[in-house]
């Protein structure tokens, strides 16, 4: 088995506090699916939408992410798939596509220290 992140971008801030409900037990039934079949590596967070960027050989400080609202990434998680395939049949669970958002699979590369 190998490590992949799932990016998820595009979360919803206009939902009502029961629609808010209605997607959060999605989130929960996705996560316990991906627990029970041993897929879970690390369930990761979710994110604020503030934060800093810090760039450049000056390492320049500033407010942040800049990215429109669809590309921030909202949260993140790390599971074990056969392979890249596998993953991305995987992040097709996941409930902030429900909300036109999306999950970007990418391989966790492994340094050998």
């Amino acid at each position: 088995m190998s490590e992949f992140t799932f990016f998820f971008r595009g979360r919803d801030r206009s939902q009502s506090p029961d629609q808010m409900q209605k997607t959060t037990q999605r989130w929960v039934a996705w996560f316990k699916e991906l627990g029970e079949k041993g897929h879970i590596k690390y369930p990761g967070h979710p994110l604020e939408h503030t934060g800093k960027i810090v760039s450049g050989k000056q390492k320049s400080v500033h407010d942040g992410p800049y990215a429109e609202a669809k590309d921030v990434v909202g949260g993140y998680m790390v599971i074990e798939a056969r392979d890249i395939t596998h993953a991305v049949e995987l992040s097709k669970g996941c409930p902030i596509l429900e909300a036109g958002g999306s999950v970007e699979v990418r391989p966790v590369e492994k340094f050998n220290m």
